[in-house]
């Protein structure tokens, strides 16, 4: 049994299924790009029949992305399956890459009877034809067994003996409903490897998410139990309590590298800037408490701990800070930096804008923002071109003019100019704050109807002179979308991202979400 880690990436597919978190093809590209400098194994781009543009981004990363395994997500249907191969050709086409088509069906009782209205001799039939007809395109097939959490472990063995004989490379037991425990969840993965026929002839994975908060202890015990490929996703993202989280499974299996006795490829020093990125652009704030990547994870308060760690960091600290990219990350460009210095620290952190156009009014806005600020930070360079996504995108709304008045005693007022497809209003309101009274305003000229599920501020760095990046969520019939904006003024920050939000509603969206 190989003593790697398989590390499968499904922040791109499992993670967008998070409410509000669907991202753009230019925005997944950027993702997978800070994926594949992170050194994760498989990049689970997508879920290719769900919608052209789920397929575009899959077709797209594969043409790109060179370290990594690039993979689809099809149901078992012979539409799906053939549009994940269509989707991976471009990793195809060379001869040092490969592309993996990801088929499932739900094996439990329960999705059977209510959802598919199968037998299990169908469920079998239907899953050994996926595997061939993914085989058809890719070598590298994987089969998932939906909700094997509380799936029969006789038809498991039944479904996975099949789709071996078939062809299928990966064996995946994902907890789709996060209703296991560790204890048990590692025994049914070591029994499964136990009395699947040709077991060893295949990679063994886990899926699980964290809807009872163990979907990291649930995969570690797969992996003790014999699973060498863990699905995850960065900041455990995805649908309801979210997935197991990358960082957490990385960190865990290097400093507890005397138990486990297991390695990854991954390059840990990447994982702040990675999960940093995907929370700037999923609107998703990392909470401060979160171990690893939040911005309390390193932090001491406790006068005892402070004393312990100054005399001796590994006191009180099982980690060094760097190891996992915190205080790695100073932009050390200013105002008198030049465009090509810029762009070649853009490269450096992965990202390719589309044209001259669109770097040049990047770099403008950093301009603008090193007057500001005194010092610049790859964050502040990630938000810069996370805006600049955003206003390419957001053709509808865009803010003009915002004045805000607030002081003791008296109620804020907000005047906001605002441009509609070209055409500028204005309005102006009362609130209760002066964010309250420009989303007021807002709502005057635009009369939108949304509801406003969620409004979060979280500083981008730290120091008074911060930039401030606010998410919002708001709801319009059965439709959630996340609004996203960053400024040095929190008010600003804001207008933009409710118009951000606003315009995601106006556009359409098309999606299938299986969930896994």
């Amino acid at each position: 049994m190989s003593d790697q880690i398989i590390i499968f990436d499904t922040t791109l597919r499992d993670g967008e299924q998070s409410p509000g978190a669907a991202m753009t093809k230019e925005e997944k590209i950027r993702i997978a790009r800070q994926l594949e400098k992170l050194g994760v194994d498989v990049i689970e781009a997508g879920f290719a029949a769900a919608s052209l543009g789920d397929f575009d981004a899959i077709h797209a990363i594969a043409g790109i992305i060179q370290n990594s395994t690039v993979c689809s997500l099809a149901r078992a249907s012979e539409n799906d399956v053939r549009r994940a191969g269509e989707a991976i050709q471009p990793a195809m086409a060379n001869p040092q890459k490969n592309g993996r088509i990801h088929t499932f069906i739900a094996t439990s009782k329960i999705h059977m009877e209510n959802k598919l209205r199968m037998t299990e001799d169908q469920v079998v039939e239907r899953a050994v034809q996926a595997v061939k007809w993914a085989l058809e395109y890719t070598n590298d097939v994987e089969f998932s067994a939906e909700d094997a959490v509380r799936s029969d472990m006789d038809f498991l063995i039944r479904v996975f003996d099949a789709v071996i004989k078939a062809g299928a490379k990966t064996i995946n037991v994902p907890d789709t409903v996060g209703y296991s425990i560790p204890a048990p969840w590692g025994e049914r993965m070591r029994e499964l490897i136990a009395r699947v026929p040709n077991s060893h002839t295949v990679v063994w994975s886990t899926h699980c998410h964290n809807d009872l908060g163990m979907a990291v202890a649930n995969s570690l015990a797969a992996v003790m139990g014999g699973a060498r490929q863990v699905e995850c996703t960065i900041n455990g993202l995805g649908e309801r309590a979210g997935n197991a989280s990358l960082e957490e499974i990385v960190m865990a299996i290097k400093t507890r590298n005397d138990f486990f006795n297991l390695t990854t490829l991954v390059d840990a020093t990447q994982i702040v800037t990675t999960s940093k990125l995907v929370s700037t652009i999923t609107g998703y704030p990392i909470q401060p408490n979160k171990a690893i990547v939040g911005a309390n994870a390193f932090a001491h308060e406790s006068g005892i701990h402070q004393d312990g760690v100054l005399k001796h960091r590994e006191t009180y600290e099982i980690m060094r800070a760097e190891d996992v990219g915190w205080n790695t990350n100073k932009l050390t460009l200013g105002k008198l930096s030049g465009r090509n210095a810029f762009r070649t620290r853009l490269k450096e952190l992965g990202i390719e804008l589309a044209s001259e156009d669109a770097l040049n009014a990047v770099f403008a806005k950093f301009k603008t923002l090193a007057d500001k600020k005194s010092e610049i930070f790859d964050e502040d360079l990630q938000a810069l071109v996370s805006d600049e996504f955003v206003s390419e995108a957001a053709e509808t709304f865009k803010l003009v003019y915002l004045q805000v008045t607030s002081q003791t005693g008296e109620t804020p007022h907000a005047l906001v100019t605002i441009s509609e497809n070209g055409l500028e209003q204005h309005a102006e309101s009362d609130g209760g704050g002066p964010v309250d009274a420009t989303f007021k305003a807002i709502e005057n000229m635009v009369k939108s109807d949304a509801s406003l599920l969620l409004y979060s501020v979280n500083n981008i760095t730290s120091g008074t002179d911060a930039q401030g990046e606010v998410t919002v969520r708001l709801s319009k019939g059965d439709r959630i979308v996340n609004g996203q904006g960053a400024d040095t003024d929190i008010v600003i920050a804001s207008a933009k991202a409710y118009l951000n939000g606003l315009n995601k509603l106006q556009a359409k969206s098309e999606k299938v979400n299986p969930q896994l």
